[in-house]
């Protein structure tokens, strides 16, 4: 035994990019394979479930609804004590936190890249080359092909076709 009643054959471990999400690790995979309701996931500390305060919240999340409680020996955090649900839900709310810092970042990137002229999208197409594979289109379609099959003809869709026929107009 390993201590907590942990055995060492029920021991997961991952060896992996801090990128992935923990449920894409195998170790994690293996852990949500074996685990059954009424077990408990011994942890040294909860934030080697994941690798940020999010993905451990998800994953915490993910154990809580499959019957299966988390332990952090060195946090404290036992979700079967008063203290240990506090401390899940201090960590809930600094996840949600974290996630409207992250979105606040993100669109004032988006905004202050547009102001210095970057352009989001596809980027805009030559309209001669629209207007040359408008008349093939259109030439196919009077010799009697479906629209979906005269558009295929250029690389489009039949939207795609129907798109450049309305402005056309």
């Amino acid at each position: 035994m390993l201590g907590e009643g942990v055995q060492r054959r029920d021991v997961f471990f991952d060896v992996t990019s801090g990128s992935k999400t923990a449920v894409s690790r195998p170790g994690m995979k293996k852990l949500l394979e074996h685990a059954e309701s009424g077990d408990t996931v011994v942890v040294w500390r909860v934030d080697r479930l994941g690798r940020s305060l999010i993905d451990v919240l998800n994953t915490v999340n993910l154990l809580r609804d499959r019957g299966v409680a988390v332990k952090s020996i060195s946090d404290g955090i036992d979700p079967a004590t008063s203290t240990g649900r506090l401390m899940l839900n201090m960590l809930a709310t600094l996840a949600e936190y974290e996630r409207e810092l992250i979105t606040e970042r993100v669109n004032a990137g988006i905004a202050a890249a547009k102001q210095s002229g970057t352009r989001f999208g596809r980027p805009p197409a030559d309209p001669a080359v629209i207007a040359e594979k408008l008349q093939v289109v259109q030439e196919a379609r009077a010799r009697g092909r479906t629209a979906t099959e005269a558009a295929k003809l250029v690389g489009w869709s039949r939207a795609t076709f129907y798109r450049h026929q309305g402005a056309a107009r």
